[in-house]
């Protein structure tokens, strides 16, 4: 077997690993049909999201450190491990309580794989094929992603419950992944060097382009997040249509998310990095205006430039952090994964805006506040987004 398909095979259950890590979208229309089933307000609704996205918060440097101890694989393989049961709660017991605690269990689950799956790809592939090859990670997560509303919409016209399909095949898949990955041999790199204390860890935040990335992963992250679990509450408020149809408002969001990220793949290898994030960041200003417009086609128009210009944010950011700070990518994927922390910060005030406006476009306030936000990276003219030579 050549070197080629050696590294052919420790990659395929990483990326694949990547589409287990789309199971956290899920929450999206999950929230959605909590409120409705539960009678919730958006701000009690949006609850759901901030308990997934919580512990990055808690667990994102903490894994960084356990990395250290235990490498990248276990970590990941540990992460598989706790995902399963947040994956089966719901099957077995569906209130808002019970959707609370699977997930949060899915949250921390997810936070640590997000820590560790990303550095585990950038331990396989060359350093120049890093954005590229994450954003074809992101490309495989978003599979999952869009998948969600659409088993949640045929579960309800065959069970009557839009649980049934979900839960048990993402948890088959988990279970899979698990296994492909643990008979996966994959060599570690043990070159880096040791952060002493958290202290020494968070002080890599006084690194000005670091501490201006974690924030560019939170906007992203509460922009993905925020939408996911707007965009149906918008259409339905919007076009007057029931939660069933309105759902899909999500996999179409994921659909060009997904698109973008195979574009993006290709792209990221021909322009630098900082060219596409411009325009990445301007496709999704035009996508939120548009979402104000009480259109049905401009509607779907604005969440699919919201999906193509969200697609490589994150990939161009976090591969830039782990650039920056070569010898410390345990700790800085560790940071750059706390910014996921956006992702229940953003969404549960755009729930509050909601609620004290009477309607969506509220939320839709608050997005345009993130993208205040990136834009301001892009004109901060951070070096270190530009990766061309």
């Amino acid at each position: 077997m050549n070197t080629q398909n050696v590294k052919i095979t420790k990659i395929l259950p990483v990326l694949i690993g990547f589409f287990v890590m789309g199971f956290v979208d899920l929450v999206g229309i999950a929230t959605n049909y909590a409120k409705a089933d539960f009678q919730l307000s958006d701000t009690m609704a949006n609850l759901l999201p901030s308990m997934v996205f919580f512990w990055f918060l808690v667990f994102s440097v903490p894994t960084g450190f356990l990395m250290n101890k235990i490498g990248r694989k276990n970590t990941v393989l540990l992460s598989l491990i706790i995902t399963i049961p947040a994956l089966i709660i719901p099957i077995l017991s569906y209130s808002f309580t019970s959707m609370l605690i699977s997930f949060t269990v899915l949250g921390i689950g997810n936070t640590m794989m997000q820590v560790s799956l990303n550095p585990l790809l950038a331990n396989i592939v060359d350093e120049k094929k890093m954005a590229s090859t994450l954003t074809f990670g992101q490309f495989v997560k978003a599979i999952a992603s869009f998948a969600a509303p659409v088993f949640a919409a045929w579960a309800v016209v065959k069970f009557s419950d839009w649980r049934m399909l979900i839960f048990p095949i993402f948890s088959v898949v988990c279970f899979f992944v698990f296994v492909w990955l643990f008979f996966t041999k994959i060599e570690e790199k043990k070159n880096e060097a040791k952060v002493a204390s958290f202290a020494e860890c968070f002080s890599l935040l006084g690194d000005k382009t670091i501490l201006l990335l974690f924030f560019g992963i939170m906007a992203h992250v509460g922009l993905d997040v925020g939408i996911n679990t707007t965009a149906p509450k918008l259409l339905m408020e919007r076009l007057n249509i029931d939660l069933a149809t309105a759902g899909y408002a999500t996999s179409f969001y994921f659909i060009f998310r997904t698109a973008g990220c195979l574009l993006g793949s290709g792209l990221l290898a021909k322009f630098s990095a900082k060219k596409v994030f411009i325009v990445s960041v301007s496709m999704i200003l035009v996508g939120i205006l548009c979402l104000f417009v009480p259109n049905k086609t401009i509607l779907y128009f604005g969440i699919a430039m919201f999906g193509l210009g969200n697609s490589n944010i994150f990939s161009v950011i976090f591969s830039q952090a782990l650039i920056q700070k070569p010898s410390f990518q345990n700790q800085v994927s560790g940071l750059m994964i706390m910014g996921v922390f956006g992702g229940a910060v953003i969404p549960l005030i755009m729930g509050i805006s909601s609620d004290f406006v009477g309607g969506q476009s509220g939320a839709l306030f608050v997005l345009l506040f993130s993208v205040a936000y990136l834009l301001t990276v892009v004109t901060g003219k951070i070096k270190t987004l530009d990766t061309s030579k």
